[in-house]
This record gives structure tokens, C-alpha cells and sequence, in this order.
């Protein structure tokens, strides 16, 4: 917990008083991490000090539309619940201004957060985010689809079983020597003859 609060305090004073001197800036994940304590902390001055100009524009529409302060908005709408226990971190990637981190969240799944180099410091761009999430659940439902519509055509790829002529209508089978022999037809009494067998000889 005091790693954190240091990592807290170096940011704020990165953030506050510029950090394009000789100071070094803070990564992608300590940034993030920096917002996870103030998140807890319901500290809105630095969440919205960790967010970029884009994800703040957003908020501060939200915000007007809804009537709300820009305050509200940002403490409302967090990257990370403020009851989330447990964080872990994997591939960071930085490519020039940008830059990605992965953040396990309570379900044992990993979100992906993006983040923009902004004045010389790395913040988080709620934007690429939900864009991510969006496209993350568009392709997790046509992948859904193409699995239904397969499973569709293979059933109707299956043949109907073919009529088996040494079946009757019961699905017992049949026995050719109780039917009648082509070109005759059963005289009375024959099915009687047929139970019994044939009748006694006589000496």
C-alpha cells in the first residue's frame, strides 16, 4: 500500500507541476495505478488529472446533456469499480503516444485500457477504451453467430434414415414365409392354418 501512495504522490506532483523537465514520467501502469488509489479515494481532482482531453470532453457532454456537474460524471462513471479488490497488470505496450495495458478485473477476465502521451505524461483515453469494449462484444456475438449457423446446417445436413423394407409399420421384421406367394391371394382359414401348423398325418 505505501508503493502505491508513493507512486500516488510522485504523479500528482508530475501532473500538478509538469513532468517535461528531467523527471521521469510515470508508465502506462503506474498511471493506472495512481487511478485505481484515487478512484478508492474519491479523489475526482486527480481522476480527471489521469484522464485525456478526449475522455474529459466526452464526460463534460454527458454532463450537460444530463444536467450534471462534470464532477458527478467522472465519479460516477469510473474505469475501475471503487470495490474491486484485486489488480494485476500484463503487457504494457508503448507505440509512440499510445500505449495499451491489460488490468484482470474481479471476474478473472483481463480488460485491455488504452492510454495517450498528453504534455508529457501518460493518461487514460476512456474513448479507445470503450471503442475496445464495443468492438471486443461485437466480435464476441459474431463469432455466437457463426457457431448457431453452423450448428444449423449441419443439422439439416444430416439424412433421414432411409425406409428399411424388412420392416413393418411396428418396426418388427417381417417374415417372408407367413406372406403370401406373388399372384395369390389368402383363402379363409389360412391364418387359422398358420398358427396351428400343419395338421397331424394320418397311418
Amino acid at each position: 500500500m505505501r508503493s502505491y501512495i508513493k507512486i500516488y504522490i510522485v504523479l500528482t506532483v508530475l501532473l500538478i507541476w509538469g513532468c517535461g523537465g528531467e523527471q521521469r514520467p510515470a508508465t502506462p501502469v503506474e498511471t493506472l495505478k495512481a487511478y485505481q488509489i484515487a478512484v478508492r479515494n474519491k479523489d475526482t481532482t486527480m481522476m480527471k488529472l489521469l484522464l485525456s482531453e478526449a475522455s474529459l470532453k466526452l464526460h463534460q457532454e454527458e454532463a450537460k446533456a444530463r444536467g450534471v456537474t462534470l464532477d458527478e460524471i467522472v465519479h460516477e462513471q469510473t474505469l475501475f469499480p471503487a470495490d474491486q479488490r484485486f489488480f494485476d497488470y500484463r503487457n504494457e505496450k508503448v507505440e509512440g503516444n499510445k500505449a495499451t495495458v491489460e488490468v484482470k478485473n474481479d471476474f478473472g477476465g483481463w480488460d485491455m485500457v488504452h492510454l495517450v502521451r498528453e504534455g508529457g505524461a501518460w493518461r487514460i483515453d476512456r474513448k479507445s477504451t470503450t471503442d475496445q469494449i464495443i468492438e471486443d462484444i461485437e466480435e464476441q456475438n459474431r463469432k455466437l453467430d457463426e457457431m448457431i449457423e453452423k450448428g444449423r446446417q449441419d443439422t439439416e445436413q444430416i439424412p433421414e434414415p432411409a425406409d428399411d423394407p424388412t420392416k413393418n409399420d411396428g418396426g418388427i421384421p417381417a417374415d417372408p414365409s407367413l406372406s403370401p406367394s406373388p399372384g395369390t391371394s389368402p383363402q379363409p382359414g389360412d391364418d387359422q392354418a398358420i398358427r396351428k401348423g400343419p395338421p397331424p398325418a394320418i397311418n
